[in-house]
């Protein structure tokens, strides 16, 4: 007889363990250092195994360093005091401060190809995008970094999306904000699984 291997898994599992307590860090705890050029490879590696139905590859990721974040925040600047007259040397400071937060910040953006909505419907490829974003945190909390997921109204104006080389159809699905973690973030109330979880038994 071939001998069978243990699957059991453990709380020490570094895996799961790593799922069980993956914790967001907000932007503006997150300090220099940010990912090395290794690091940052795996992280983006790690963001592309992704269930991809089809193979259609409906993403596609930018890197911003400081220089970039800096352009980026002067345009949101200018963007907002354009739209709000009364805006505030504070407030504009605070629009201009949003995406430059972090030692490094990834834009993912959402590409679906409509040839494909047949086989892969449109809400399938989005969700692929939204995929890559969660494995882009894990993957920097498992090489020791935090990182925090959010879009805000940048995301979603046309102008941004033109500076940043996208059609005004395109979605940005995340910016994700990656560094060193400053103070351990505390944990939050989660929710129970007999609020979430149903049996379906057939009808």
């Amino acid at each position: 007889m071939p001998e069978t291997k243990d699957t059991t898994m453990t709380m020490n599992d570094s895996t799961i363990k790593l799922l069980l307590t993956r914790r967001s860090v907000q932007a503006k705890d997150l300090v220099e250092p940010g990912p090395s050029t290794e690091h940052l490879d795996i992280i983006l590696r790690a963001g592309l195994r992704v269930p991809d139905h089809g193979r259609v590859e409906p993403w596609r990721i930018q890197v911003l360093r400081k220089p970039a974040q800096r352009e980026l925040g002067e345009l949101c600047a200018r963007i907002f005091r354009r739209d709000n007259s009364q805006a505030s040397d504070v407030q504009l400071r605070a629009e201009s401060d949003r995406v430059q937060q972090a030692p490094l910040l990834i834009i993912v953006s959402s590409h679906p190809d409509p040839r494909r909505f047949a086989k892969v419907p449109a809400i399938e490829q989005l969700l692929s995008a939204g995929a890559l974003c969660q494995n882009l945190l894990i993957a920097a909390q498992a090489l020791g970094y935090g990182a925090q997921w959010v879009t805000g109204w940048p995301a979603y104006h046309p102008e941004i999306k033109a500076a940043l080389g996208h059609d005004p159809t395109v979605d940005l699905v995340g910016f994700v904000y990656l560094g060193t973690v400053a103070a351990p973030p505390a944990e939050r109330p989660r929710p129970e699984l007999e609020s979430i979880v149903s049996e379906w038994q057939g009808s």
